[in-house]
């Protein structure tokens, strides 16, 4: 099965501000940006991928991802993250009708291609099916096979939200990059420690991480 990703990205100036004990504010729409960067080039190495939609309205991550590969969607919902993720499903299955469509976090910095395929390869048993994240309390890929929709419950405690809403939770072992999102300094040390692609290895290279 080869699926279509859609990666979901807010404006780069309001995005990840939890790290400001860790970069200074100039610095994190450009991490913001390395780290889409690199979620959308590991996603397109990937042998389980066919392709990469991300949403945004943001113009300079626009250029750069279309740069690597991607398809962008405008946000014309500006209705956050899940009406995000709805609309870029509805324009992905208006050209390719049922589609198999995964959501994917775009903070996944350490992102391993096999890896991903492992979790991609584990989905296509449901209908729906989601891979928490390295705290065990969000969610960082929600795929829903051919003739399912989607239905995206991200936000606080979507582990607990997906798991609810009927979606089969992955528990799978040794994929630890499609699982370690960046939202604080610690999060940024430990995707660091699995190894970053070349893009946020740039940008957070002598920035101070907690814990290093």
């Amino acid at each position: 099965m080869q699926w279509t990703l859609v990666i979901p990205l807010k404006p780069l100036t309001r995005a990840k501000s939890r790290l400001s004990d860790t970069a200074a504010e100039a610095l994190r729409p450009g991490l913001a940006l390395a780290f889409a960067q690199d979620t959308v080039v590991a996603a397109l190495a990937c042998p389980a991928v066919r392709d990469v939609a991300v949403v945004t309205d943001d113009a300079l991550a626009g250029r750069e991802l279309t740069a690597l590969g991607a398809r962008i969607v405008p946000d014309e919902p500006q209705g956050g993250l899940n009406a995000a993720l709805t609309h870029g499903v509805t324009a992905v299955r208006a050209i390719r009708p049922g589609s198999p469509v995964a959501a994917l976090n775009a903070d996944l910095p350490a992102l391993r291609p096999l890896e991903l395929s492992r979790v991609l390869d584990a989905a296509e048993q449901f209908p729906r099916a989601f891979l928490a994240d390295a705290a065990a309390i969000g969610t960082t890929l929600l795929a829903a096979t051919p003739a399912h929709e989607l239905l995206p419950a991200f936000g606080p405690d979507s582990r607990a939200r997906h798991r609810a809403s009927g979606a089969a939770e992955l528990t799978l072992g040794d994929v630890d990059s499609v699982r370690q999102d960046v939202d604080t300094g610690d999060d940024l040390r430990a995707a660091l420690a699995l190894g970053v692609g070349r893009y946020t290895a740039a940008v957070s290279a002598g920035l101070l991480i907690p814990g290093t």
